[in-house]
């Protein structure tokens, strides 16, 4: 394991830069089925990629980025954490998930819209795949994805890199209306 998050929100950002070439990403989401990654690691193995798991700090925006790659971000809210906890999270879980596995991986984390950010890694370090788990079906989580669109839809409709969605939960019958709320 390659832990790059580290330091500053810009010193996270311009490590997630130096994210290996053809890797596997993986977007991860504290609290998230370890079952997410898992698969990620999975399909790198037979991708003969590394892993770069990805998580996603909403609470900062791009406030602009040098030509080196260097990424400059702000907070939105002043009083917010800068998404420490969450990416502490986040990397606990994966090493939790990915113990024994043998492919090399790494933490990176990233600021802005999930999807725009993980396009933009993707771009940048030529990603083979990208893995993106769906979203727990309440009403919370309906009303966010009513105003931001699904990150797995958005992805697959701005970027030509093939995306594997891993399904969460039980899955709704075939004779069952989906409910989202």
């Amino acid at each position: 394991m390659v832990d790059e998050a580290a330091g500053s929100p810009e010193q996270r950002a311009a490590a997630a830069a130096d994210a290996p070439h053809g890797a596997v990403i993986v977007g991860a989401v504290p609290g998230q089925s370890p079952r997410v990654i898992i698969e990620a690691a999975r399909y790198a193995r037979l991708l003969s990629a590394p892993l770069v798991i990805a998580h996603v700090d909403v609470t900062r925006f791009v406030t602009f980025e040098d030509p080196d790659g260097f990424v400059h971000s702000a907070p939105i809210d002043l009083d917010v954490g800068g998404g420490e906890v969450e990416l502490n999270e986040v990397r606990a879980a994966a090493e939790a998930a990915l113990a024994e596995c043998p492919v090399p991986w790494s933490v990176h984390q990233l600021v802005g819209d999930p999807a725009l950010a993980i396009k933009h890694l993707a771009e940048r370090i030529d990603a083979k795949l990208l893995v993106v788990g769906t979203r727990k079906r309440g009403f919370g989580d309906s009303l966010r994805e009513f105003f931001t669109g699904s990150v797995a839809a958005r992805l697959s409709h701005r970027q030509h890199r093939p995306l594997l969605v891993i399904p969460l939960g039980d899955p709704v019958p075939d004779d069952q209306d989906i409910v989202w709320s």
